[in-house]
């Protein structure tokens, strides 16, 4: 399929309000993550033969295949959040006291469905504390399950969907005494996805620095993979914020399997769908945090689903380009395709303010290591 061939599986319109603003995210997760081991800057790529192919000035990939070590942007949110939740510990001003040995009385709890599990797991081996990572029966590809375990975590096989491996999680973790560091939010539990959140600013204060040292002003689009809506929430509160670029469309893109935003959207409150299988793993999320979910009602500018063939071209296709993106990476790809081109392309970019002058940037969330790409 050529890109000139994509469609929008789906496309909801948020008709927000530009003068709609949020807090700024807290400063301190930046200056935390200049201090680690091995921190740099990921690349931000230019790509000029997407831009000619999507009708823009400028395409840039943030390509977080290389974040701290790890094939995944989820570094982020992971090191900071565990950072934050065992100085908690250490303060006793939340969560159960754990043994100084780590075990199951402050061992490290999540469930993923990939990505995030090994950073968490990565992140408390760092800090000498077990981890345990429950994960989706069958549906995590395997080298994802090995890396997990390779980072020295228990790994929980849970038959079940995301949503409900969550669950298994947090009830292990009450029952244990463990420390769960869980990337959504729901009532009583939205602390630790917002130090999460947190944690995943530092990639877009990087965005700022990067366009402005190569001479652009700034990002006229953002397209954001989708899960939870975790990054989708940092991406919004840094746009929105007081200090932010309020002018910068944010889009966010979702498996047409497991697509909850854009019909949360048109609900007016978040809802939960039933999820299917799709090779965007990290994006199989059937349900909106509840602390991104007011970011999305009042900053999103649009949702947009892709298809499982769409994003392997969209992978295929920024491999050919040099940057070597793993499914839920290459979606922001095959959601810039939907959007831009095709027979109604022209009131989507109406909607999202784009020219062609504007400056793209594509959050390529993950590298193949971390998800390999099916053959096209």
């Amino acid at each position: 399929m050529t890109s000139s061939e994509t469609t929008v599986s789906s496309w909801t319109a948020n008709d927000r309000d530009p003068a709609w603003t949020c807090a700024a995210p807290a400063p301190e997760a930046l200056e935390f993550h200049r201090q680690l081991d091995g921190y740099a800057p990921t690349a931000l790529v230019e790509l000029p033969a997407l831009a000619e192919e999507l009708g823009v000035g400028a395409v840039f990939a943030k390509d977080e295949s290389t974040r701290l070590g790890l094939p995944a942007f989820k570094a982020l949110g992971a090191s900071w959040a565990v950072h934050r939740a065992l100085e908690a510990i250490g303060n006793g001003t939340e969560h159960a006291a754990g043994d100084e040995d780590g075990d199951a009385a402050g061992e490290i709890v999540t469930a993923t469905d990939g990505n995030h599990g090994r950073a968490v797991a990565a992140f408390a081996r760092r800090a000498g504390r077990n981890a345990r990572i429950f994960v989706p029966a069958g549906a995590v590809h395997p080298n994802a399950t090995a890396a997990i375990r390779n980072e020295g975590a228990e790994v929980v096989e849970v038959a079940g969907s995301y949503d409900e491996v969550v669950a298994a999680a947090a009830e292990y973790a009450d029952g244990s005494g463990g420390v769960l560091v869980q990337d959504t939010a729901w009532d009583g539990y939205e602390e630790v996805p917002g130090w999460i959140v947190e944690g995943y600013s530092t990639l877009f204060r990087e965005v700022d620095e990067q366009l402005q040292d190569a001479g652009h002003r700034g990002a006229d689009l953002v397209l954001v993979p989708t899960g939870v809506g975790s990054l989708l929430q940092a991406a919004i509160a840094h746009y929105r914020s007081e200090t932010g670029t309020g002018s910068t469309a944010v889009v966010s893109v979702e498996p047409e399997n497991a697509a909850c935003v854009g019909p949360s959207l048109d609900a007016g409150q978040p809802i939960s769908v039933e999820t299917g299988q799709t090779i965007m793993a990290g994006l199989n999320c059937g349900t909106p945090s509840s602390l991104a979910w007011p970011f999305i009602r009042d900053g999103l500018d649009a949702a947009a689903t892709v298809s499982e063939q769409d994003t392997i071209d969209a992978a295929h296709r920024l491999a050919e380009l040099g940057v070597a993106a793993g499914p839920c990476g290459a979606a922001a790809l095959a959601g810039a395709r939907a959007v831009l081109l095709g027979e109604d392309a022209p009131s989507r970019r109406r909607h999202l303010g784009m020219t062609e002058d504007s400056t793209l940037v594509l959050t390529i969330t993950e590298g193949s290591e971390a998800n390999p790409v099916p053959s096209a």
